[in-house]
């Protein structure tokens, strides 16, 4: 269990890969607007994504292709597309994934990590508690030194098996703070990184 708060400055290795997740056309929809945290989310993962291209460290852009064809990110839909701002990316390495870790998808990232001596991963990207934050723990399982950004995030209010509605905002705290304490990744904001 971890005490006190966290204040150091982040220390960012020269190779550091930046783990851009799931910033899929689809998270737009109308009908989870009402729902979503985080209106500046878009705005702080382009920044960073800019600052990675522009000092020529390495950006993983992942994607998510659901295997159902009901789902908006089934590659049959128009949800399924990248936004704009990460389309342009020209990454390092492109995973395409139907499951909730960038680890659990093709190619392999645990091995391209390791192919290319980076022992350093920044997380940025859509859903915070779900694939941002799996991807989070096995990377920290795997030994990695973890980097999640909350700001550069967002994700839509979750309702439990009691009916009770858990906003997104206390999914984040949530996260976060269960990511923090349990030592899997260290807690930054974008102001940290730009």
């Amino acid at each position: 269990m971890t005490t006190g708060t966290q204040k150091e400055k982040p220390q960012i290795s020269k190779n550091a890969a930046l783990i851009v997740v799931d910033v899929q056309e689809g998270f737009d929809d109308p009908k989870f607007a009402a729902f979503r945290n985080n209106p500046l989310a878009d705005q702080n993962i382009e920044a960073i994504v800019k600052v990675w291209q522009r000092e020529g460290r390495p950006i993983v852009v992942v994607q998510h292709n659901s295997e159902s064809s009901a789902e908006v990110l089934h590659p049959s839909k128009p949800g399924n597309s990248l936004k704009q701002y990460v389309k342009v990316l020209k990454p390092a390495l492109a995973i395409s994934k139907s499951v909730n870790s960038a680890f659990y998808g093709a190619p392999d990232l645990d091995q391209w990590l390791k192919a290319s001596g980076i022992k350093q991963i920044v997380i940025i990207g859509i859903q915070t508690n779900m694939c941002c934050e799996t991807t989070a723990r096995m990377g920290g399982n795997l030994g990695y030194d973890v980097i999640f950004i909350p700001d550069a995030m967002h994700t839509f209010d979750a309702v439990g098996p009691d009916g009770v509605v858990v906003t997104a905002d206390e999914l984040t705290r949530a996260t976060v703070a269960s990511l923090y304490d349990g030592e899997f990744a260290k807690i930054y904001y974008t102001a940290d990184l730009i």
